[in-house]
């Protein structure tokens, strides 16, 4: 477990040293295995290895190749519709893809075509060194995860659960703060589970009301963001007990669980709190308060009523009580007075207060208000990936405002991270102005490499992109799927985001540039697959410039109900050669997993040969059919709002630290800390990032 969560984060494996001579022709026939899914080892881990007898060696190298087949994709069968794709689409007439189709409509059975041999595939060089790494290392990812600053994504929290199991010291040496409420309770939930209680954690990390209902989300396996509802489970009475103690203890108890009122009430109905009504008097007149509807005043309350009473100096001392509350309604507070030199002042006051960031949102909000176009764009709280767009509707704010509020954040951060270890000489990569800030990864796919929505990335050389999709029908929870049909598309727009052409299943190729659907299948007992290529050149020429693509779930079923479903795309120089996938040419690979069933995994910039990473999911609209056609003024507005996003980018929060800690070089090579797409502190390395450079 502890090697296959490290190879998946790190391209890195412990390898003990052992005192035997591994023979070279096993080693060799490895090394070419796992050239095919485009991996070696590096000479350090070789030269381990090699000490490794056959019989320490063929288990590690087993389980090696099933985490890189799984993370590639290759341990799945692709079988197209077409399986001498691209060519057979290209060739065939409009006659004899029409009648294909509708004999696998009505049969649910794949036509069966002579499978040609096709060219060796080119030898690509774009090999992924395995380095060999320490149990230290591994034990600082967890340790890392739980001193993030922001939430995390799925496949972080299991790889969290599996690192509190199998890496000794984790839970004995937990971090003196979990800064990020939402992981506190997912730890809680773990170290519960696995009777590995510290005593004093509660008294450290569950101080509030809402702390204690996300633990008994968790507990529940539920949306510990608590953007959606939870079905509770029944809890043990232990469990019960420790929930009301935990409430008897929080301040500001009945105000604070008016926040969440419904769910309380729903979870009041499984802890029973008037039972224990002697022991727990505060928990149990809370609770009778929410049931009864009895009206109590609320922080939130009284901050309205003195805004809707004009009297912004009331609605000021109240929001310095609460700084991460007044760093949101900066602007608004702003906008509200001519009196806004009183509220700066008084935002100064409790800046040191904030969260790193808030303060680094708020301060990206003010120096950057006059850039945002015709839309402002938002990704919701939530466990599914989701982003909203509003018109930007702000009004002017004078710019000595602007100015001096995005000042006061800057200076905050910068006292804040000064007092951190020093860096020495640091280089940033000038390309990590296209990388964000990974605030919030609680809805992030489990993917290949993962990076912030929005961050882009080059398009390695090659002529040819190859979008795939997989997909499973079966049972799951105990509940048969039924038949499942995912619709892999590729939709065209111009540099105005003006619709074009699309290839989908009902339109298998473009007349006007060369793009081409290798067939639709429209069920999977054993596994389906779909690919679409587009020749970059020919988009170009045509006039087009960004390439969505879009999955649908055209049964209907969400992503999240399905046994299995992945997405992602190839780089090809030749897209005759080799098979129709080939792991060696895989560039990203995500789980598709959304509760949803239109999921947009990424955007291509043709023009400027860059990947924009989206992962986002819409919801189909109930009156149309579920295809790309029907829902094209959706992906059009999200393709809008994703490509112009005004959000902190990595090279302006690295830039922070190296102006408050160290000395910033052009030179790479003369650099005590790097920050840089491939070497260094990448944007890959998202715990790090999230621990050490959003801490406070």
């Amino acid at each position: 477990m502890k090697n296959q969560i490290y190879l998946r984060r790190k391209n890195k494996l412990i390898v003990k040293a052992g005192q035997h001579e591994l023979p070279v022709s096993y080693l060799a026939a490895a090394l070419r295995n796992m050239e095919s899914l485009g991996y070696t080892f590096s000479l350090e881990l070789i030269e381990r290895i090699r000490t490794l007898s056959e019989a320490e060696f063929f288990p590690l190298y087993s389980e090696v190749v099933r985490v890189l087949k799984d993370m590639v994709g290759a341990s799945r069968r692709f079988k197209p519709f077409y399986p001498n794709f691209p060519r057979q689409v290209m060739e065939a007439s409009d006659g004899e893809l029409y009648l294909q189709a509708i004999i696998h409509y009505l049969t649910w059975q794949l036509p069966v075509h002579e499978v040609k041999k096709r060219l060796p595939l080119l030898k690509e060089s774009r090999l992924k060194v395995i380095q060999l790494g320490t149990d230290e290392e591994l034990l600082q990812i967890g340790m890392n995860m739980l001193r993030a600053n922001s939430s995390l994504s799925a496949q972080d929290k299991e790889d969290l659960k599996g690192l509190i199991h199998g890496c000794k010291g984790i839970a004995e040496a937990l971090p003196p703060e979990i800064p990020h409420k939402e992981n506190a309770a997912v730890v809680a939930s773990v170290l519960l589970r696995a009777d590995k209680m510290p005593p004093d954690f509660f008294a450290k990390y569950c101080k509030t009301s809402t702390d204690v209902l996300r633990l008994a989300t968790a507990l529940s396996d539920g949306d510990v963001s608590l953007a959606a509802p939870a079905k509770f489970r029944k809890f043990r009475r232990a469990e019960r007990r420790l929930l009301l103690r935990l409430l008897e203890a929080s301040p500001n108890l009945a105000e604070d669980m008016q926040r969440y009122k419904n769910r309380w009430i729903r979870l009041g109905e499984i802890l029973h709190p008037f039972e224990y009504k002697d022991r727990y008097p505060r928990a149990a007149e809370a609770f009778d308060i929410l049931r009864n509807n009895r009206r109590i005043e609320t922080f939130n309350s009284q901050v309205e009523l003195a805004i809707l009473a004009c009297d912004i100096k009331e609605a000021t001392r109240l929001l310095m009580q609460r700084p991460g509350e007044f760093a949101r309604r900066l602007d608004h507070m702003l906008r509200l007075t001519e009196a806004g030199d009183q509220v700066l002042r008084s935002f100064e006051q409790i800046a040191t207060s904030v969260s790193t960031p808030v303060l680094l949102q708020v301060m990206n909000h003010f120096d950057k208000r006059e850039r945002y176009g015709e839309w402002r764009t938002f990704f919701p709280k939530g466990e599914v990936a989701k982003v909203q767009a509003i018109p930007n509707m702000l009004p002017q704010l004078a710019d000595e405002q602007r100015a001096r509020a995005a000042g006061i954040c800057r200076e905050v951060l910068i006292r804040r991270f000064s007092a951190l270890p020093t860096l020495g000489k640091v280089y940033i990569d000038p390309q990590l102005h296209e990388q964000l800030v990974p605030f919030s990864q609680r809805s992030a796919s489990k993917a290949l490499r993962t990076i912030a929505r929005g961050s882009r990335l080059p398009i390695p050389e090659g002529s040819t992109i190859r979008f795939f999709t997989w997909w499973k029908e079966g049972i799951v929870n105990d509940v048969p799927t039924g038949r499942v049909d995912i619709d892999l598309s590729a939709v065209l727009y111009d540099e105005k985001w003006t619709y074009m052409e699309h290839v989908s299943y009902t339109n298998l190729r473009s007349a006007k540039y060369r793009a081409c659907h290798s067939g639709d299948v429209v069920q999977a007992p054993n596994g389906a697959c779909e690919f679409i290529d587009v020749d970059i050149e020919s988009v170009l020429r045509y006039g087009g410039r960004y390439v969505v693509m879009s999955l649908n779930s055209f049964t209907s079923q969400p992503y999240c109900d399905l046994p299995e479903c992945f997405a992602g795309w190839m780089i090809r120089s030749q897209p005759e050669s080799g098979e129709v996938f080939e792991p060696l040419t895989v560039q990203d690979k995500a789980d598709i997993a959304a509760r949803s069933t239109i999921c947009l995994p990424v955007i291509l910039d043709l023009a400027e040969r860059k990947v924009i990473w989206t992962d986002i999911a819409l919801r189909s609209h109930p009156r149309f059919v579920n295809n790309v056609e029907a829902n094209g003024g959706g992906i059009e507005w999200m393709g809008r709002a994703l490509t112009t996003l005004v959000k902190p980018t990595l090279h302006e929060l690295f830039t922070l630290h190296a102006q408050a800690r160290g000395t910033i070089t052009d030179r790479m090579e003369e650099a005590d800390t790097v920050f840089s797409m491939e070497e260094g502190i990448t944007p890959f390395d998202m715990e790090v990032i999230l621990a050490d450079f959003l801490a406070g």
